[in-house]
């Protein structure tokens, strides 16, 4: 490895993930399916985003259900009790409501009667933007056990009626358990985040908040779905995939081949090669499952890393890379050595 002189100094406590879990409705929905319902085939989407199948959450599963589900193998995995949780944070664009939080409903659920909850709004690079905020109080000796979750019901808020968009996305929500530990030079190394708002036209759901209330009616039904101009998004989002991941590695003084695994936020099989071929990442390095997921925005690296995670591919010792981009715009990225 070669990261002898990092630029970062580390903390006396390490923020270390200790389980990961993940949870996908049974539902299914295929690109064969989506020909019943929109002009389009399976060549055209695949060949565009890399997708064959998303899952969709049936009427009896909520963003709180699927969140409550992946902190449980999450919490499992970890070894740890609900009641021994401080914080549980939920990343999400598709809340339970309006409000209490969706992080309230899991902590209910989970019956972490000791744990403060709330919810972070970043759209696709949630998870990351969360995790950084879980690493900084445990390295700071605030907290001890925080949950983070990524969760989205985007099936929700989307236009099946447009088939630029209703391709892309599905639902699904994973976990992660962070702990203290006193190891130094473990768990979450390195993150970064950044966000520009005089984007948000590229990628958003407009209504109904404070804009375009509920009581009003709106010029433009569509305006309750999601909206990507998926050109420019494409553009941004390899641009500042690059930028962070470049960032990450200058900070922790490592390299990319000391990078046993990216997991990047699946938003498009086509970014993630383009994005991972400027960085000279093989394809051993990248984790992907967007052909299985789709796009589930904040839920996508959680499930990612998961999956990643129990099926062997991260040993102790690995260095591993999240990176994500998303509406707001957003984007950010965690270095993470287990």
């Amino acid at each position: 490895m070669s990261n002898n002189n990092p630029k970062i100094q580390l903390p006396s406590r390490s923020a270390v993930i200790a389980g990961t879990g993940s949870a996908l409705p049974g539902k299914i929905l295929t690109n064969e399916d989506l020909t019943k319902i929109v002009e389009t085939n399976d060549e055209w989407i695949t060949t565009r985003t890399g997708i064959k199948e998303r899952h969709i959450a049936g009427d009896d599963e909520t963003t709180a259900s699927l969140a409550s589900e992946a902190s449980k193998k999450a919490l499992e995995q970890a070894q740890m009790a609900p009641e021994q949780l401080d914080l549980i944070i939920v990343a999400t664009v598709t809340p339970e409501m309006v409000f209490p939080s969706t992080a309230c409903f899991v902590q209910a659920e989970l019956g972490a009667k000791n744990s403060a909850a709330y919810d972070l709004s970043a759209a696709c690079s949630g998870f990351v933007f969360a995790l950084m905020t879980a690493a900084n109080l445990i390295n700071n000796g605030a907290l001890n056990n925080v949950l983070v979750i990524g969760a989205e019901t985007l099936s929700k808020i989307t236009n099946y009626k447009d088939r630029a968009s209703c391709i892309l996305f599905g639902d699904g929500a994973g976990a992660a358990v962070v702990k203290a530990s006193n190891e130094q030079g473990k768990g979450i190394l390195y993150s970064n985040m950044g966000s520009d708002g005089t984007g948000w036209t590229a990628l958003n759901c407009q209504a109904y908040g404070s804009k375009y209330p509920a009581d009003k009616p709106l010029e433009d039904e569509a305006k309750k779905y999601m909206f990507i101009n998926g050109r420019e998004v494409y553009q941004l989002a390899v641009r500042k995939i690059v930028e962070t991941v470049e960032d990450c590695l200058d900070k922790t003084g490592l390299k990319s081949e000391d990078i046993k695994k990216v997991v990047p936020h699946q938003m498009n099989a086509r970014i993630i090669e383009s994005s991972a071929k400027r960085l000279g990442l093989t394809q051993e390095q990248l984790f992907v499952n967007i052909d299985k997921t789709g796009n589930t925005s904040a839920a996508s690296i959680p499930i990612a890393l998961d999956e990643c995670n129990r099926a062997g591919h991260i040993s102790e010792g690995d260095y591993v890379a999240l990176v994500a981009f998303g509406a707001g715009l957003t984007w950010g990225g965690n270095i993470i050595k287990f």
